[in-house]
């Protein structure tokens, strides 16, 4: 089980903003900010999804955040998209990866992969 993750960011008041407005969408909200250059954002009690600065080149991931229905995807792909996203991939089904799969993609300021993804019956008892 992934107790939580971290993404290195290259501007950390962009990328804040950014997570803020995309992950608000689905639940998660800013937990606990350190020195202007660290960011936990989760689910309270506890923070699961971490930013921060680096210095160093940056080499982009891919994170999916699983939510409870289309519409959460939708209003993620929305939030991105308004708060500087780049569309990777709109809202909608994905038959290739299982027949439920419903998911969006956009690009972080950094060029990380971000997802929301819905998985219907497939993620039942999660």
């Amino acid at each position: 089980m992934i107790d939580h993750l971290c993404l290195s960011v290259s501007h950390f008041a962009r990328s804040k903003a950014f997570y803020e407005a995309a992950l608000g969408a689905i639940g998660y909200r800013l937990m606990r900010e350190v020195d202007n250059s660290v960011a936990g954002f989760g689910v309270p009690p506890k923070p699961d999804f971490w930013l921060r600065t680096s210095e160093s080149n940056i080499s982009p991931v891919h994170v999916a955040f699983g939510v409870d229905s289309r519409e959460q995807v939708d209003a993620f792909y929305a939030a991105a998209m308004a708060a500087g996203g780049r569309d990777n991939g709109k809202p909608g089904l994905r038959p290739q990866y299982h027949p439920d799969y419903y998911g969006a993609f956009v690009f972080d300021p950094d060029g990380h992969n971000i997802e929301a993804v819905y998985h219907g019956s497939y993620g039942a008892g999660k």
